[in-house]
């Protein structure tokens, strides 16, 4: 049977986004509510994919290396409650690629991975572009912050919010 899904985006829902990029230890800040969050998703059989953009290792500015070590933070921050990690990490002024959200490449594959049932799954993101290949793909989206886009179903202030909007539907 196909899985139900929450496709999170990384930097600005589960942690706090700078300008200038997350890529250590010191600047990675856990945001309030996204454990306990993350754990009741858990509890209703959902599984948690992160889908996120890392185009600062194709500019240069940081490596893989020290974008997995982040993932391993939030990953013990979070009681190892999520599931796999995608990552894109081009940026248009290097290359191109089909992977990078607003493209859908990142979603397709997880939906194939895991046998995710898009009709039961949902994206989680803060800018318009996490959540374009959601909608594309039939995926709910909430958007959580308070940027103004015009392909979230549902927005809140934070992943506690969605989480709230997703249980009370």
């Amino acid at each position: 049977m196909a899985k139900k899904c929450i496709f999170l985006d990384r930097d600005g829902v589960i942690n706090r986004d700078y300008p200038d990029y997350v890529y250590t230890p010191d600047k990675l800040e856990i945001l309030p509510g996204v454990r306990e969050s993350l754990v009741s998703l858990k509890q209703k059989d959902y599984l948690l994919i992160v889908i996120t953009n890392q185009s600062g290792i194709a500019q240069g500015l940081y490596t893989r290396e020290q974008m997995h070590a982040c993932h391993r933070i939030i990953q013990e921050s979070c009681n190892h409650n999520i599931d796999h990690f995608y990552y894109a990490p081009w940026h248009p002024s290097v290359t191109e690629s089909l992977t990078r959200k607003p493209g859908s490449l990142m979603f397709e594959k997880a939906i194939a991975k895991y046998d995710i049932d898009v009709v039961r799954s949902w994206m989680i993101g803060d800018k318009d572009r996490d959540l374009i290949p959601a909608k594309k793909l039939g995926i709910k989206t909430i958007q959580v912050a308070h940027n103004d886009s015009t392909n979230a179903d549902y927005k809140a202030g934070d992943l506690s919010g969605a989480v709230e909007v997703i249980f009370g539907l």
